[in-house]
């Protein structure tokens, strides 16, 4: 909004941003900040005054006989793999009486109520094979989309849907049969769209079908890696979160745990590297901050090999890198960490479960440990790769997101996360550490809608 509406007002947002001033707003933006304030709302989808809240907002806002996307998605704790699992464990639970396979009836109905040009669908992979009775839930929701009035038995404009996928020429049209198309061809993986991260999603394109057009796919481009990705920014070390915590009694626990496993393993290439590691341990030994400084800290900056990507992180006028500390770790995990990461920088992945830690010290206080279902229970983020997908989980700890840096000892700060994601550095994430890893996690990385933006304008662009 500041943006569009009074560009000289970025300063306010600039300031606070770099601990100028205590606030993103001064009196000449405080108009701006109020209607962005009022654009996030925290909706009851399928309530009585949810719907009517949400149908003021869109019939204030929208010009509904102009050409208009709709964006959206039904939850995902029904569909997902996790989300199913849990279920599973419950004697009690019936996929039939969840409402949440059904909650794309709410998105369903706005769009049988306002008739989009084009509506963009997010779920997770999990939709594809979820069932209820041993009935895909994607079959309905395909057919459901494409026919509206249809779907929910109501009389409307009578307009249809033709369903397209952004990377296959795959079209799914009203009347077809949902066992006639290949549903994987629905799937983005996001590494191949210049993501550093392999974040695979269902994402639908409804175009209605009197717009006429053929939609284009997403570009396929190199992958980049995560070490692309986050090298830039500072390194830095772990909190303790035990006992006093400083960079010395950091550096000695690191630097005797490393030592200690590299006497106790038998993989000589493994010690050797262990033993390195230890007596390399980063020297400026900061743990960083909300607001880290950009002059006068390390870091080992490689370049993006996209030009766009580069720009697209980058601000110059951000003295500052934003939410870039580390959380505190205790003792034990440091060494489970260093030594992931010097087990995943010789053998180029990261060690699996109770067979690769079995090691004096390593195995964590786990009855169900060795039982094979933590096999990835700690993971490194390899730096030659993108990352695995980025999700809330990072909140809890950061076993699933180790630093590939053994040098660093220690998970992934909001920032590089953030980086993983493509959020812009400019995009200051507020709350407590936890909130500001949930609202990274249960993101669409931005540069992946920034893409899929491109392709629904160039559709409208072509057919004017």
């Amino acid at each position: 909004i500041l943006k569009r509406e009074n560009i000289e007002g970025l300063k306010d947002y600039y300031n606070f941003c770099n601990g100028i001033s205590s606030s993103p707003y001064t009196k000449e933006t405080l108009e701006q900040w109020t209607k962005a304030d009022a654009e996030a709302r925290q909706i009851t989808l399928g309530s009585i005054d949810g719907n009517i809240e949400l149908d003021e907002i869109i019939e204030s806002k929208i010009e509904t006989s102009e050409p208009w996307v709709l964006i959206g998605g039904p939850p995902c704790q029904a569909y997902s793999l996790v989300g199913r699992a849990r279920n599973k464990g419950n004697s009690e639970y019936k996929a039939e009486d969840d409402n949440r396979h059904f909650l794309y009836k709410e998105y369903l109905r706005i769009i049988q109520q306002y008739s989009p040009s084009i509506f963009v669908m997010e779920n997770v992979k999990g939709i594809l094979s979820s069932k209820v009775n041993d009935k895909r839930v994607f079959d309905d929701i395909l057919i459901d989309l494409t026919d509206p009035d249809s779907a929910l038995n109501r009389v409307g404009k009578g307009f249809k849907y033709r369903i397209c996928s952004l990377v296959s020429e795959q079209v799914f049209r009203a009347g077809d049969d949902p066992k006639s198309i290949d549903p994987n061809k629905f799937i983005i993986r996001a590494e191949n769209h210049s993501i550093p991260q392999a974040r695979h999603r269902v994402i639908l394109v409804g175009i209605r079908e009197d717009m006429s057009g053929t939609l284009g796919t997403l570009l396929i481009n190199d992958h980049v890696t995560v070490e692309e990705a986050i090298s830039e920014l500072p390194q830095l070390r772990s909190k303790l979160s035990k006992g006093k915590d400083s960079a010395e009694r950091w550096k000695k626990i690191v630097k005797d745990q490393l030592c200690s496993l590299a006497k106790i393993t038998t993989d000589k290439s493994l010690s050797n590297e262990l033993t390195n590691t230890a007596y390399e341990i980063i020297e400026n030994g900061t743990t960083g901050n909300l607001r880290f400084p950009k002059k006068g800290y390390s870091s080992e900056c490689r370049s993006y090999n996209s030009n766009l990507i580069r720009e697209w992180f980058s601000d110059n006028r951000l003295q500052v890198w934003l939410n870039h500390e580390t959380r505190g770790h205790m003792d034990s995990d440091l060494g489970r960490y260093g030594y992931a990461a010097v087990f995943a920088k010789i053998n180029n992945r990261s060690p699996k479960g109770h067979k690769e830690f079995d090691i004096q010290g390593l195995k964590p206080e786990h009855k169900n440990w060795e039982s094979g279902k933590f096999s990835d229970r700690f993971r490194v983020q390899l730096k030659e790769y993108p990352s695995t997908t980025i999700t809330s989980h990072i909140s809890k700890d950061g076993h699933y997101f180790i630093h590939y840096d053994a040098r660093q000892c220690r998970s992934l700060t909001v920032r590089e996360a953030a980086r993983l994601q493509t959020f812009p550095d400019n995009y200051f994430f507020q709350g407590n550490r936890t909130q500001q890893f949930h609202q990274v996690g249960n993101a669409v990385p931005p540069y992946l809608a920034y893409q899929i933006a491109k392709v629904l304008s160039d559709f409208f662009n072509n057919i004017k």
